[in-house]
């Protein structure tokens, strides 16, 4: 971890076992394995907000480092009061597999679950 790398707190978004392990593997496929995932919220969808989910080597200016699973995850200030107790599971169907997340805070979600209001 660089200096300007923010410490590792108790995580307050829940990575299950599942996403866990299709998180490493994706970091493993990529070489890079000491990299964590970065979990955003941003403007956009048919709701309002929308998630993003991406490969994070060492985090920005202001991001919290969490931990669930064994799982790194860096969150910035502005996504993290959205995230507050929200879960990321990965779901593999008939039909192909995926990311979800699971958020209490949100008030209402589209029909796809990909957005959301607050």
């Amino acid at each position: 971890m660089t200096p300007d790398a923010p410490a590792v707190a108790e995580s307050f978004i829940n990575v299950t076992e599942a996403a866990a392990g299709k998180i490493r593997e994706l970091l493993a496929e990529e070489g890079k394995t000491e990299s964590g995932l970065r979990v955003f919220v941003q403007g956009g969808g048919c709701s309002g907000f929308q998630y993003g989910l991406m490969i994070e080597e060492s985090g920005g200016v202001g991001d919290q480092l969490f931990e669930s699973n064994g799982v790194r995850l860096f969150v910035d200030p502005v996504s993290i009061s959205y995230l507050r107790g929200a879960e990321v599971d990965f779901v593999d169907t008939i039909t192909g597999g995926g990311f979800t997340i699971k958020n209490p805070n949100a008030t209402s979600t589209c029909g796809c679950g990909s957005s959301f209001s607050a």
